[in-house]
């Protein structure tokens, strides 16, 4: 098997796995697992589902993952990135439609790695990036408002500006109690930090805020009072009820979720490359995401994709193989059989304290205010990005991102794409023969430099100036050393000229011409069109073959 397919534990364990190896990928994954305890449950609730289905959602995709995965040290399981997304789907179309979305993005993700999509991240824009991932931490904090403040609404509208509205409906509402729980958690959570790094602060945060809560009986919204009894045991594996009417709904979603998932998954492996001077297979990544997309709605499960914060902790702890990420999953599994019982205490308040900070940490203020000075294209595809998060939905803003990205691309190109005249210049100077005199270039003879690409959006450049001649020439040249490259449009555009040309009794003659315009040119059947002899070497080549058709019209 080719290396870009196989998984990186499999490169491990060939390499030799020792005893000294396991223990530091064990402190690894113990660390790593009980920080993603309180991140799994916090990011189900804020998706619209049960807290539960968080942990299963961590456990299936972190063995996965690491099972199958091309990064030594990922870590996956959901994410802040997934909750606008998914919160979205559960009320459109309730956890059934979820599924099915998650289904479909898994298997478009493994389509993705078997056909060698990996470098993905190379053609996504990073003010496209910076636009929905500052919108969709903006509407996870929104989201939490509530909780933390305890305010008396029922259930909050999905939409941003009504969910604005509802809190001033409900801002006389707060409940002290719940905000001072909301705020202890903040103020653990901003300062453990200072204190060490070892022990994550939203674990410190969950235990000692419970325990208060629970011993001094403060009545606050918990999970319990939210959501019942949390099991304590994985369910059994089964395939969701997934009408056909629900799959073709979801088709859209589930295209950004594989988008999603597929950039924040690389962007992680990348980060985690430079933290461990390593190279990730960006295709066997996928192909493990989209596994683990598969799997966990099978298991009851959400949207997964590889974890930043959870990775890089990972390795600031000694993680060095894939096995870390299976030891994560092993303790998550056994904290769930074990203390799932005791999940129910939790505060809503202090789990909203816990995605406040996710959500300015995943903000990317600095990057945000940064690209205000770049050029207005950026600038205007990142708001409108962030805008269309915000305002509409995150499918829209992705499909639309991407759309605008490529529109301003393709006018940048056509920018940098040129047709110069060269015929005076030439003229003017004149080539000097055998005996060194100078000998002017033919009268009838045009001559044209293409500089850049020859596309869709440059031949219009290309057609005005063969029109801005006032006399049809006898022989047009045009030097094409400077052109890099050309499309189904441009290699039109070229037939069409040589075809006029020639039915007016003129001549066309490409000189300079490089490996892939020549290539493009011989498939579309114009190197026969144009005639062998009239593809010409270089610009003298050119010139000496128009003095022969000239000289052969006169004769």
């Amino acid at each position: 098997m080719s290396s870009t397919f196989t998984p990186k534990i499999v490169t491990v364990f060939r390499e030799g796995y020792t005893k000294k190896l396991f223990l530091s990928d064990l402190v690894a994954g113990l660390i790593v697992g009980i920080v993603a305890l309180p991140l799994a449950i916090a990011f189900a609730i804020a998706s619209g589902v049960k807290p539960e289905q968080g942990i299963y959602t961590a456990i299936i995709a972190g063995v996965v993952v690491s099972s199958l995965g091309g990064s030594r040290v990922q870590i996956a399981g959901p994410t802040g990135a997934f909750i606008v997304i998914v919160y979205h789907i559960v009320q459109t179309y309730g956890y059934a439609g979820l599924a099915a979305a998650t289904l479909l993005a898994g298997i478009f993700l493994v389509a993705m790695g078997v056909a060698r999509l990996g470098t993905l991240l190379k053609f996504v824009p990073y003010p496209l990036t910076v636009g929905f991932t500052s919108g969709i931490a903006l509407i996870i904090f929104t989201s939490q408002l509530k909780d933390f403040f305890g305010l008396p609404i029922g259930t909050l509208p999905a939409d941003f500006v009504e969910k604005w509205i509802a809190f001033g409906r409900t801002a006389g509402g707060v409940d002290v109690t719940t905000l001072c729980v909301g705020a202890a958690s903040l103020a653990i959570l901003l300062i453990w930090p200072r204190i060490t790094r070892r022990i994550p602060g939203s674990l410190v945060a969950i235990l000692l805020v419970t325990a208060a809560v629970q011993l001094f009986g403060l009545r606050v919204d918990t999970i319990g009072t939210r959501f019942g009894s949390v099991p304590t045991a994985l369910p059994l594996p089964s395939l969701p009820d997934i009408s056909w009417h629900t799959l073709r709904g979801v088709v859209s979603p589930a295209i950004t979720i594989a988008m999603l998932g597929a950039i924040e998954s690389l962007l992680s492996a990348v980060v985690a490359d430079g933290m461990i001077r390593s190279r990730h297979r960006p295709n066997m990544e996928l192909i493990a995401q989209g596994a683990a997309n598969i799997l966990s709605p099978i298991f009851g499960g959400i949207p997964a994709t590889g974890a930043i914060a959870r990775t890089a902790t990972n390795i600031r702890n000694g993680g060095k193989t894939p096995v870390t990420g299976i030891i994560h999953a092993v303790v998550l599994l056994l904290i769930l059989l074990a203390l799932g019982r005791w999940a129910t205490m939790i505060p809503m308040a202090t789990l909203a304290a816990i995605l406040i900070v996710v959500a300015y940490n995943m903000s990317e203020w600095r990057s945000f205010h940064k690209i205000f000075r770049s050029p207005r294209s950026d600038v205007a595809v990142m708001l409108v990005t962030f805008g269309l998060t915000v305002f509409v939905d995150l499918t829209a803003a992705i499909q639309v991102g991407v759309i605008l990205s490529a529109l301003f691309f393709i006018r940048r190109m056509a920018q940098v794409s040129q047709v110069n005249v060269l015929t005076q210049d030439l003229r003017d100077e004149g080539e000097e023969d055998e005996g060194g005199m100078k000998v002017p270039l033919p009268d009838g003879v045009e001559v044209f430099e293409i500089f850049g690409s020859l596309f869709f959006g440059a031949v219009d450049q290309f057609t005005e100036a063969i029109r801005a001649v006032e006399r049809r020439p006898k022989v047009l040249i045009l030097e094409t050393q400077k052109l890099l490259s050309i499309d189904a449009t441009g290699l039109h555009v070229i037939e069409d000229l040589a075809r006029q040309l020639s039915h007016h009794g003129s001549h066309l003659i490409i000189s300079g011409i490089h490996k892939q315009p020549l290539f493009a040119l011989t498939n579309a059947g114009l190197y026969d069109l144009v005639g062998e002899k009239n593809i010409c070497g270089g610009l003298e080549d050119a010139v000496a073959r128009a003095r022969e058709l000239t000289a052969a019209g006169r004769g």
